[in-house]
C-alpha cells in the first residue's frame, strides 16, 4: 500500500443489464464513455486512488454482469466490500422495480451490516424518462442509502457518486480501520458543519 493512502476499499456496482454500470466505472476511473460498449462478461475490475477530505483512499471496484447467468458470481463478489453503488436506469421503469431484488441479494450475500449504500439513477440525459428523481429518493431513505442521479454520457454526478460513498464509508471507522491500523495512518478531519464533497448535489442519509 502507499505511505499516504489512508485505506483500500472494496466497491461494487450492481444492478439490472444495461443501466450503464461499466459506463460510469470507465468514466469514474478513466473518463471514457463509449456509447457502443457490450454487455460485461461476468466480472470487470478497476483500481483508482482519489482523496476525499484530505485522505487518500485507494478503490478496488468490481463491476458485474446484471444477466441472471452469471449469478453464480455471487457469493465472492460480495464478500468483504465496504460499499455498494446500486444502479437503476431512469429511463426504464423495470429496472427500478427490480432494486428491490437487489437489495435482497445484497442482504444475503455481503458480510457486512455497516456497509455504505448509494443508489444511482443513471441516464439522466435522455428525455424519456420513466422514473422521476423523488421516487429514487424516497427509495433510497426507506432503505438508508445516499442517492444521487447521473450520467454517464454527460460526466453528470459521477465523480460526486463515488466520492460521496467513500465519504460516507471513511466516516464509518469500523468498516476499514482495523485493515490499517497497522500501518499507523491517521484520519484527516475537516472542519464540522461544512457540507459534503459535491455542495449538497448528494442526498446524504
Amino acid at each position: 500500500m502507499d505511505e499516504d493512502v489512508l485505506t483500500t476499499l472494496k466497491i461494487l456496482i450492481i444492478g439490472e443489464s444495461g443501466v450503464g454500470k461499466s459506463s460510469l466505472l470507465l468514466r469514474f476511473t478513466d473518463d471514457t464513455f463509449d456509447p457502443e460498449l457490450a454487455a460485461t462478461i461476468g466480472v470487470d475490475f478497476k483500481v483508482k486512488t482519489i482523496s476525499v477530505d484530505g485522505n487518500k483512499a485507494k478503490l478496488a471496484i468490481w463491476d458485474t454482469a446484471g444477466q441472471e447467468r452469471f449469478r453464480t458470481l455471487t457469493p465472492s463478489y460480495y464478500r468483504g466490500a465496504q460499499g455498494v453503488i446500486l444502479v437503476y436506469d431512469v429511463t426504464r421503469r423495470d429496472t427500478f422495480v427490480k432494486l428491490d431484488n437487489w437489495l435482497n441479494e445484497l442482504e444475503t450475500y455481503c458480510t457486512r451490516n455497516d456497509i455504505v449504500n448509494m443508489l444511482v439513477g443513471n441516464k439522466i440525459d435522455k428525455e424519456n424518462r420513466e422514473v422521476d428523481r423523488k421516487e429514487g429518493l424516497k427509495f433510497a431513505r426507506k432503505h438508508s442509502m445516499l442517492f444521487i442521479e447521473a450520467s454517464a454520457k454527460t460526466c453528470d454526478g459521477v465523480q460526486c457518486a463515488f466520492e460521496e460513498l467513500v465519504e460516507k464509508i471513511i466516516q464509518t471507522p469500523g468498516l476499514w480501520e482495523s485493515e490499517s491500523q497497522n500501518k499507523g495512518v491517521k484520519l484527516s478531519h475537516r472542519e464540522e458543519g461544512h457540507g459534503g464533497a459535491c455542495g449538497g448535489y448528494c442526498s446524504v442519509l
